[in-house]
């Protein structure tokens, strides 16, 4: 499919549905307090509104991807929009924190719908010397969902309450709803004879997902997200045998040892968002418990990095479709590894310039590692691939956005116990910031070893 009208409306639904589906979460984030004083429960519960999207995010995009790359990607790209904007609209008449934690459920399953299909709707409606800069536009609707989430968020929240976040996100979602049903260009017909569904395999996938992600993103609460966490490492490994020993698997898993960029691809992207999402959860509280800023002026510092993302993202995924992304990608790592370092050097007389500095590092590094590394990514496979391969790389992002929020509970219980991290001193804050921006940036300097191992002879059109 070229034409220009198919591919502008391809664009247009894609950069919607990246838009809304991560605005919703960071602007949500705004709320928790107000919702928490709404429903008369503790922070924990209301966390599990978070927790439970991402949950259903991660466990379900590969198996969905995978229904995507059979059953046609339109279709479930439509349906996801259907069941995210309704779900949304249902969530502004929330009576209970239980039935918004259930429509969050719902949401995740119409998430993981969009993030197992847009990416490859979208660069099936392109030639493959413009995936990168195509790619780029998606990214940068990401991330400026990501920035325009905590200030538009908090102007609803502040004016409107907690509920028209929701309803804006159904409003959104049915403008893209409609343009998807209506406009976006018809699967192609798939020729080849259907593949026979691992329902084992699905199965094993989920609950190896779910419990390794709730156990590790509760590691902090006593012993036993310890035991749920190894036995979904056991039912992974189930998974795994399982993958290796079906003729029709969920995921190639030989794909991993037989393509070194493809492994290599996705084992960076893991440590880049497991070493950059915590930035601002630990920066935001720097920048009013030892900085003094009000909460409103520490978001206005922190739009800083997530915008330059959305700015620079387009740029960097044009340009990887000149010159090798699994380069340009690794030099992205770089550069968030330089900016982790120095954010371990910041202190109760850091002037704002520096830390200014280092978002600057940061935000221009991952926008010169997601869109080529991406790209890089979806290069390696071939187009009935496309669906499988875009869920694992967003899987790889919810397990590396958990994983980051456990180092920083495990630091911060070595260093202070029961204490909250809001409550501490200064002096103690700054020496816990220190230790996990250190482990970050080690993360991230591994992750420049891996990319440089890939071999980029291996790109394919």
């Amino acid at each position: 499919m070229k034409n220009k009208r198919e591919q502008k409306t391809t664009i247009l639904v894609v950069v919607i549905t990246a838009f809304v589906t991560t605005f919703t979460g960071s602007a949500l984030n705004l709320s928790i307090p107000d919702l928490g004083r709404y429903f008369g429960v503790s922070a924990g519960a209301v966390g599990w509104l978070v927790t439970a999207y991402m949950l259903t995010v991660a466990a379900l995009s590969v198996p969905f991807g995978k229904l995507a790359d059979g059953a046609g990607r339109k279709r479930i790209l439509t349906v996801g929009i259907l069941i995210f904007s309704a779900s949304s609209g249902a969530a502004a008449f929330g009576v209970s924190l239980w039935m918004l934690i259930a429509l969050r459920v719902v949401q995740g399953v119409g998430g993981a719908m969009i993030f197992s299909t847009n990416i490859p709707v979208l660069i099936g409606a392109f030639s493959g010397e413009e995936r990168g800069k195509i790619l780029g536009y998606s990214i940068a609707a990401t991330y400026t969902g990501l920035s325009a989430g905590p200030v538009l968020g908090g102007l609803l929240n502040y004016h409107l309450g907690w509920r028209s976040i929701f309803v804006l996100t159904a409003l959104i979602g049915a403008v893209a709803l409609f343009l998807a049903w209506l406009r976006l260009p018809a699967d192609k017909k798939n020729t080849s004879r259907r593949q026979p569904r691992d329902i084992w395999g699905n199965l094993l996938y989920v609950a190896m997902i779910t419990l390794t992600m709730y156990g590790l993103s509760e590691l902090d609460r006593g012993p036993l997200p310890f035991l749920v966490t190894g036995v979904g490492i056991g039912i992974g490994v189930l998974f795994v045998y399982r993958q290796l020993h079906t003729e029709y698997p969920v995921i190639q898993v030989r794909m991993f040892r037989k393509n070194p960029a493809y492994a290599c691809a996705n084992a960076a992207a893991l440590l880049n968002y497991g070493a950059t999402f915590a930035i601002s959860y630990l920066l935001s509280i720097y920048l009013q418990a030892v900085k003094g800023y009000s909460s409103q002026t520490a978001g206005f510092i922190l739009i800083v990095q997530p915008a330059l993302m959305a700015l620079l993202s387009p740029l960097a995924g044009r340009i990887s479709d000149r010159f090798s992304p699994f380069w340009l990608s690794s030099i992205g790592m770089a550069l968030c590894a330089g900016g982790l370092f120095l954010f371990a050097g910041i202190g109760e007389t850091t002037s704002l310039f520096f830390t200014f500095a280092a978002l600057v590092i940061t935000g221009i590094g991952f926008a010169f590692f997601s869109s080529p590394n991406t790209n890089a990514v979806m290069s390696c496979v071939e187009e009935k691939d496309y669906g499988v391969a875009s869920s694992i790389l967003a899987t790889m992002r919810s397990v590396g956005h958990t994983l980051s929020m456990v180092v920083v509970t495990v630091v911060v219980r070595l260093y202070m116990g029961e204490k909250a991290l809001e409550d501490a001193g200064a002096e103690l804050l700054t020496e816990t910031m220190h230790t996990a921006f250190i482990l970050f940036a080690a993360a991230c300097t591994a992750g420049v070893f891996i990319s440089l191992k890939r071999n980029p002879s291996e790109k394919q059109d």
